[in-house]
C-alpha cells in the first residue's frame, strides 16, 4: 500500500508531521511518498518507511506546468490514500485529477474527507488524519531511529571525558538568550559538576547531524523549537527555554521555561537543569 503525502511548510512543521505518518505507515504496512520543499528532503530520509520524497516548491508560486508534473507525478504510483497538509484551487484540482480513493485535508473540493485538528500538542493535534483511515496517533509514543553510522559519528565529536554531556542548541533568533549566558553556563555547573562535558550545536548544521547529537547526549538545554522536538522525538531529557505547553509532549524529563529568553537569568536555567 502506498500513501501520498502533500506536505508545505516550514521545517517545524515538516517534523511535527513525522509522527503521524510513521503511525500511517507503522499501521497500514504501508510505504510513504512526501511532496516538500526541496530544502526539506533530509528531514524526511530519517523516516524509513519513506520511499521517496517528491521535492516541489509549495512557497514558490508554482506555475501550471509544475503542478502538472506533480499530478504525473502522484498519478503514477497506486496511491490508496492523501494526506493534504496543503490548500488552494491549484492542489485541489490537481487531487481531483489524481485518482485517490481516499484524501484527506481540512478543507478543499478535492477532499473525500474533511477534518479538524484534534486536542493536545502540536503533533497529536494530527491524529484526525488519521481517523478517516481508520487509524490511531499517540505521538508522545514515536521516536526517532537514526542510522549508527551517524550516531557513531556523532560520539567522536563528543568531548572526551567520562561525565555526562549536556549538549548546548540556541536558536539563532535576534531574541534568543544571550551568548554570555550561554557561554557562562558552563563554567558555572562545573563548579558542582566539574568531570561535565559540554558540546555546542549550531542551528545552521545539517539536519541529520543535529538529530544525532540531540540522540547521543544526555541532556539538551535549547532555545530552538526544531531541536526542542528532535529531542522529544529521540526519548532525551530536555529542558526548553522559551518553549509553550502546546509545543511538547508533557513528560518528567522534559522542563519548559516560557516566555521571554532573554529574561532567563543563568541561575534559573541551572535550576531547571538540576543545578
Amino acid at each position: 500500500m502506498r500513501v501520498l503525502a502533500l506536505s508545505p511548510g516550514s521545517l517545524l512543521q515538516q517534523l511535527e508531521r513525522l509522527p503521524a505518518l510513521a503511525a500511517v505507515a507503522e499501521q497500514l504496512e504501508a510505504q510513504i511518498q512526501v511532496a516538500c520543499e526541496p530544502s526539506h528532503r533530509a528531514l524526511w530520509s530519517l523516516l524509513p518507511s519513506v520511499e521517496k520524497v517528491i521535492p516541489f516548491p509549495f512557497a514558490g508560486d508554482p506555475n501550471l506546468a509544475e503542478w502538472a508534473n506533480l499530478l504525473g507525478l502522484v498519478r503514477e504510483p497506486d496511491f490508496q490514500a492523501c494526506l493534504n497538509f496543503a490548500s488552494g484551487r491549484q492542489v485541489n484540482l490537481m487531487l481531483s485529477m489524481s485518482h485517490i480513493p481516499v484524501r484527506v485535508a481540512t478543507e478543499g473540493f478535492s477532499s473525500t474527507a474533511v477534518v479538524s485538528p484534534d486536542q493536545g500538542w502540536k503533533p497529536q493535534r494530527l491524529a484526525s488524519y488519521l481517523k478517516p483511515l481508520g487509524l490511531s496517533l499517540r505521538a508522545d509514543d514515536f521516536r526517532l531511529s537514526l542510522p549508527a553510522e551517524a550516531m557513531e559519528t556523532a560520539r567522536q565529536r563528543q568531548p572526551l571525558g567520562e561525565g555526562p554531556l549536556l549538549l548546548l542548541a540556541p536558536d539563532d533568533a535576534a531574541n534568543d538568550w544571550p551568548e554570555e549566558r550561554w557561554q557562562l553556563l558552563p563554567e558555572r555547573i562545573r563548579e558542582r559538576l566539574p568531570q561535565l562535558r559540554c558540546e555546542t550545536l549550531t542551528p545552521q548544521a545539517p539536519f541529520a547531524q543535529r538529530a544525532a547529537a540531540v540522540a547521543c547526549a544526555d541532556v539538551v538545554l535549547s532555545s530552538s523549537a526544531i531541536t526542542q522536538l528532535l529531542t522529544a522525538y529521540c526519548g532525551v531529557p530536555l529542558v526548553a527555554m522559551g518553549s509553550s505547553a502546546d509545543a511538547l509532549p508533557s513528560r518528567d524529563v522534559i522542563r519548559v521555561l516560557p516566555g521571554d529568553r532573554q529574561g532567563l537569568s543563568t541561575e534559573e536555567v541551572m535550576k531547571a537543569l538540576g543545578f
